[in-house]
């Protein structure tokens, strides 16, 4: 059994609905419909960076960081592939530089979005044909 389990189906075109649980996600690959995949990468990169921040701030006993945001930019090659993500960490509370390094060190430790984006990690793909 697995740990995660989602179904994303297109019934025409570059739009595709991913159910995530409860939940549906709309994603089209040319950004009319919803975002595109990339978009969708990015902000769940900093979805899952931004409460490991909060837990690493914690650990170096920053317990009250405040109003946090990650305002993330990424750069695409010719072929629409990533090329480079950046993140910049606006944290309210008043914390030395010295502080953030470390608190952004461990978040990278706990993010598990930051851990899987890494190569080698591919799906490992089995196609049905006449499935419907």
């Amino acid at each position: 059994m697995s740990d995660i389990e989602t179904a994303t189906v297109s019934e025409e075109g570059f739009t595709s609905t991913s159910e995530v649980g409860e939940f549906e996600l709309t994603i089209d690959a040319l950004g009319e419909d919803g975002p595109d995949p990339n978009s969708v990468l990015v902000a769940d990169y900093a979805s899952c960076f931004l409460p490991a921040f909060r837990v690493g701030g914690q650990q170096r006993g920053v317990d009250d960081l405040g109003k946090v945001q990650i305002d993330a930019e990424a750069d695409l090659d010719d072929d629409d592939d990533l090329t480079a993500i950046r993140f910049d960490i606006y944290v309210e509370a008043d914390v030395d530089d010295d502080t953030l390094a470390e608190i952004v060190e461990r978040a990278e430790g706990i993010c598990h979005v930051h851990t899987a984006l890494r190569e080698g990690l591919h799906a490992d793909i089995t196609t049905h044909g006449d499935a419907f």
